[in-house]
């Protein structure tokens, strides 16, 4: 039996669907910033106030479930047993309860599909939001696994030592770390030896729709535009700040869920209960005035509206896979160690 899907998550006015678009955003060059994008404690008060309205929270983690999901699956890739991996950014322990569904990759052969739990010894969630982290502290979820919680004072700073994690994994939370590189460095450090870093995070065209039509709406009614989306780091950029923070065999790809809403509204709503609201340094106080919210409406579901009158919002994902480098890690072949030569498999003629 698989686990669940996005659909257990749902309410019944969103919809999924997935698509391919291609944008591209600016993410700072690695190194100590220069400039601080977002203010780590509003996006701090933004996570405590959302946890503290426990069912609306839950009721609006169908994203990040289903994400979670996506990426514990990609476990099942590495015929390992983890010790000791780290959830970095564990927000409510997406994670944490993914890892105790049924394995999705049943084996004909036997009657019961075990969690993937069962390879994973320990797992510590790392969150700088204390209600948020143990808002599910008492779901039964938590008797399925060994999880230990511990509470940051900021994402931007690990407190472990060197060579500590089995594995280290991330789910949409690294989307609001200002120095990306320096982050991807102490995880890095933090693992041992040959050992994978598995993420997900929003990219650069997430919730395009909502960007352009609050900027076009913004300039009909105000005059200017203000930015109220946050700036996302692109796909191109994250193969080139993960090699630079020393990881090897790289993986990196997109994939797109687009969640249908019955008005704007009611998706600026499940972001600010999600704990994803703006929180870039310099934005406007208060909230976004009423006549750019409702030009904003009619702008969005002229330019970007369903047939059937709902609207879309894209969720682009991030996936990425690096590995610490090791002394038993595999290593390409040396130049001119082939034995077959590619137009024989290929055809065709001469090769030059």
């Amino acid at each position: 039996m698989r686990p669940p899907t996005l659909q257990h998550f749902l309410l019944p006015s969103r919809i999924i669907r997935q698509t391919s678009i291609s944008r591209g955003y600016a993410v700072q060059a690695p190194g100590n910033p220069t400039l601080q994008i977002f203010s780590r404690h509003t996006k701090y008060l933004q996570k405590e106030r959302a946890a503290k309205d426990v069912e609306r929270s839950r009721q609006v983690d169908y994203l990040k479930d289903e994400v979670a999901i996506r990426l514990s699956e990609r476990l099942l890739d590495i015929n390992r047993h983890f010790k000791h991996v780290l959830d970095l950014g564990a927000n409510s322990c997406n994670i944490a309860r993914a890892l105790t569904l049924p394995d999705p990759d049943l084996d004909p052969s036997k009657s019961t599909s075990p969690p993937l739990t069962s390879r994973i010894s320990q797992l510590t969630a790392a969150e700088s939001s204390r209600a948020l982290l143990y808002r599910d502290a008492d779901l039964p979820f938590n008797q399925d696994i060994n999880l230990t919680r511990e509470v940051l004072s900021d994402e931007e700073t690990l407190p472990f030592e060197a060579n500590t994690f089995d594995a280290v994994l991330s789910s949409l939370s690294m989307h609001w770390i200002n120095d990306l590189p320096s982050v991807l460095a102490q995880i890095n450090y933090v693992l041992k030896p040959d050992a994978p870093f598995i993420a997900a995070m929003f990219g650069g065209d997430t919730l395009y729709e909502l960007r352009t039509s609050l900027q076009l709406a913004d300039q009909e009614r105000r005059g200017g535009v203000s930015t109220h989306v946050s700036p996302l780091a692109d796909v191109r950029d994250m193969g080139g700040l993960l090699q630079k923070a020393g990881f090897k065999m790289l993986t990196v790809d997109v994939d797109d869920i687009i969640v249908d809403y019955p008005d704007s509204f009611a998706l600026m709503q499940d972001l600010q209960a999600m704990g994803e609201s703006n929180a870039v340094l310099g934005r406007e106080a208060g909230p976004i005035q009423r006549d750019v919210l409702l030009a904003n409406e009619g702008i969005y579901r002229e330019l970007h509206g369903n047939e059937d009158g709902t609207l879309p919002a894209t969720f682009r994902m991030i996936y990425m896979i690096g590995w610490k480098e090791g002394p038993n890690q595999a290593q390409p072949l040396p130049r001119g160690s082939g034995q077959i030569n590619i137009k024989d498999i290929l055809g065709g003629g001469e090769v030059k």
